[in-house]
């Protein structure tokens, strides 16, 4: 008598236990969520003597004006914790291959979608729960140690709620991001120098506001459409030349996780142990 396949609850069961005996994964992940924090706290600290004593306005310049949006919810922070969360997929994916692990796990579910589809659920899951700390503890603890010098936000003020938003979706995305260069290559060094490379590298050479079309090409990789979505619409910030749009950059987050996951599960499916 064939025993019965196994249901989705208990793939994620067994994915669960697989990830959680990697002790130092997830103790990498919590550091580094405690470490993106820290970053924006120590970020609006470092700013309050500035505010309580603002600097006078230059001769053709705009009066200063704090944004705690751009100080509290920093680019630094969101892609530490983006790069531990791209890690942590990769590694999910690229482990098993090393060890040999992927062949038992086949074995004892030959439906190679379904597995990868586990991890594809768990990894993002995982991912936006620690996005969500870090951004939401983040827009909370900076922006009450600006509520004495009145230039705090809450939640309901304008772009807020979407900045919030943005800044725990980008690291589910990056998460994804490195399960499809985990799937991909296979390889330790070559997974974690590919997600590396994603998030700090190649926003370098389409950044810039000389060409228009690279410049355009960078407004949609992850890290730039969460720096767009988490604009300051009440504040002197700017992204230079040519900005994306809002909706671009929902599109651009949207698209970046959809392509991953859909790479992942079609290359662990499709390929030779």
């Amino acid at each position: 008598m064939n025993a019965p396949a196994p249901r989705f609850t208990d793939l994620l069961a067994a994915e669960w236990i697989k990830m959680r005996s990697l002790r130092s994964t997830y103790w990498v992940l919590v550091l580094s969520a405690l470490v993106a924090i820290a970053i924006n706290v120590n970020a609006v600290h470092a700013d309050l003597p500035y505010i309580d004593q603002p600097p006078p306005p230059a001769h053709d310049m705009r009066p200063f004006k704090y944004d705690p949006l751009h100080r509290g919810m920093n680019d630094i922070a969101a892609a530490l914790v983006a790069l531990a969360a791209a890690a942590f997929g990769a590694i999910t994916v690229f482990g098993e291959y090393a060890t040999g692990m992927i062949r038992t796990t086949l074995a004892a579910v030959p439906d190679r979608r379904a597995v990868i589809t586990a991890k594809v659920v768990l990894v993002a899951g995982i991912a936006l729960l620690l996005g969500t700390a870090v951004s939401v503890t983040s827009f909370f603890t900076t922006n009450a140690m600006l509520a004495s010098r009145h230039v705090g936000l809450s939640l309901r003020d304008p772009g807020c709620l979407r900045a919030v938003a943005a800044y725990a979706l980008v690291v589910p995305v990056c998460g994804l991001v490195g399960m499809a260069f985990g799937a991909v290559l296979r390889h330790a060094t070559a997974s974690i120098v590919g997600v590396v490379g994603m998030i700090f590298i190649v926003p370098m050479l389409f950044g810039g506001d000389r060409y228009r079309f690279l410049k355009e090409i960078g407004n949609h990789l992850p890290m730039a459409a969460r720096s767009r979505l988490g604009l300051n619409p009440d504040s002197y910030t700017t992204l230079g030349a040519y900005p994306g749009t809002i909706t671009g950059a929902w599109i651009a987050l949207a698209g970046w996780a959809l392509v991953s996951a859909a790479v992942a599960v079609t290359v662990v499916r499709r390929r030779d142990i």
